[in-house]
Formats: C-alpha cells, sequence, structure tokens
C-alpha cells in the first residue's frame, strides 16, 4: 500500500484531507506539530482523529513557537473576537503564525521522506480562510517545486507531491464531503482560545467560521460548545 503524510491538527479541514486520502487507497502517517498553541486542545483532537481513521502511525513532534511569539496563538496577544463574518479574511488577521505552514510542510517533507511516503495532504483552502497567505494556491505550488528540488527522491525522480484537495471547496462543501467519507466531526476541535473548561469560546474567527460552514451545509455540528 502506497503511504501518505497528513498534517493532522485536529480540526475538521485536516481530518477531512485525512479522509480523503484513505479514501484514495493510501495506508495514513499522520503528523501533529506541537507548536506552542494556546488551542493545546487540539492535539487531544487530533489523537481522537487519527485513532479514528486507523492511521499507521502518529508522531506529535515538538516545536516551540512561543520562543519567536509573534502570533495571538504563541504569544500573549489578546485573539480577535466577534469580527463581523463579511470582514473575515479582508486582513491578516494576528491569529497568523509567521511561516507556520512553511515550517510543517517542511518537518511533514522530511517525514515523508524517512517512512517512503509518496504524497504530503494539507487541509488548506484559499475559499474560507482568515487571510493567511500561506493559504493561496501559489503557495502550494511553489512548495511543491521546492519539495523536488530540496529532496534525495526529487532528486531520483520520484518527487513528493503535496496535496490540497481543499483548496477551492468552502467549508461547507469540506463538511459535506468528509460527511459522504464518515468523517466523525464531533472529534475535531477548531476554537483559537478555549474557555478554561475546555470549551469552544464560539465567538473567534475559527469558530464564527466553523458555525457559517455547518450551517450553510445544512447539518448540526455534533462538537457544538466542545
Amino acid at each position: 500500500m502506497q503511504r501518505a503524510v497528513i498534517l493532522l491538527s485536529g480540526g475538521l479541514d485536516s481530518a477531512t484531507v485525512a479522509a480523503i486520502a484513505k479514501s484514495e487507497g493510501y495506508e495514513l502517517y499522520a503528523l501533529t506539530i506541537d507548536y506552542g498553541q494556546r488551542h493545546r486542545i487540539e492535539i487531544e483532537a487530533a489523537k481522537k482523529v487519527a485513532k479514528h481513521l486507523g492511521v499507521a502511525e502518529h508522531v506529535i513532534l515538538p516545536v516551540d513557537f512561543r520562543l519567536f511569539g509573534g502570533s495571538s496563538l504563541t504569544d500573549d496577544i489578546e485573539v480577535p473576537k466577534d469580527v463581523p463574518i463579511e470582514q473575515i479574511g479582508q486582513t491578516i488577521p494576528n491569529t497568523y503564525v509567521p511561516a507556520r505552514n512553511t515550517v510543517f510542510l517542511s518537518l511533514a517533507l522530511a517525514y515523508a521522506e524517512s517512512v517512503g511516503a509518496e504524497k504530503i495532504y494539507i487541509g488548506i483552502s484559499e475559499v474560507d480562510y482568515s487571510g493567511y497567505p500561506d493559504c493561496r494556491p501559489e503557495f502550494l505550488q511553489a512548495f511543491n517545486a521546492l519539495a523536488q528540488l530540496a529532496t534525495k527522491a526529487g532528486i531520483e525522480g520520484t518527487p513528493l507531491s503535496i496535496e490540497a484537495p481543499l483548496m477551492f471547496l468552502s467549508k461547507s462543501e469540506t463538511i459535506l464531503r468528509g460527511l459522504e467519507l464518515g468523517v466523525d466531526y464531533s472529534l475535531t476541535f477548531t476554537c483559537y482560545a478555549p474557555l478554561p473548561d475546555g470549551k469552544s469560546c464560539g465567538r473567534c474567527e475559527s469558530c464564527l467560521l466553523r458555525q457559517k460552514a455547518f450551517y450553510e451545509a445544512g447539518v448540526p455540528d455534533a462538537a457544538e460548545g466542545h
């Protein structure tokens, strides 16, 4: 069975991407980055999703972005709340973690080469996102070029490819696709500013986008309030 590395955060996008890769016949190798995020509860969600999907291996890799800071997810900066939904994505919010996806994909590239995977799956989308520059097709294209140049596999003519099957899907379309594949969204976690009891705040941009997506998909969110 061919292998694929999944960047698994514990959120609904990465869970859907993992299910897509599994449906395409790949043996899954999940990589979760513990980067010092304030919403560390998502790591526990990633463990549950990985178990649910029956991954062959799940690596949780510590890379402490708190040493750099510069983001409300890794520094003592307030996470934006109650932003009007139509304004989300108009500017780059302070939840942007500098170069996060570039770092994550570099680590996934190393992991993929080490286990002999031929693809890396990442749950980025240019449709429903918060304006992050590393969620665009141009970024994906550039990193695919890098993967060919920077790896033994690429030099030997069997380059790894980075796949983003959600790139042109809205979050509601992503949810419907995931439900077709049996994704259990009650296991996922999205909130950037969890409450002390571990429940979602319901007010950060990530929560608002999730609420909008389930509403537009016409299905209840099984993880609501968790």
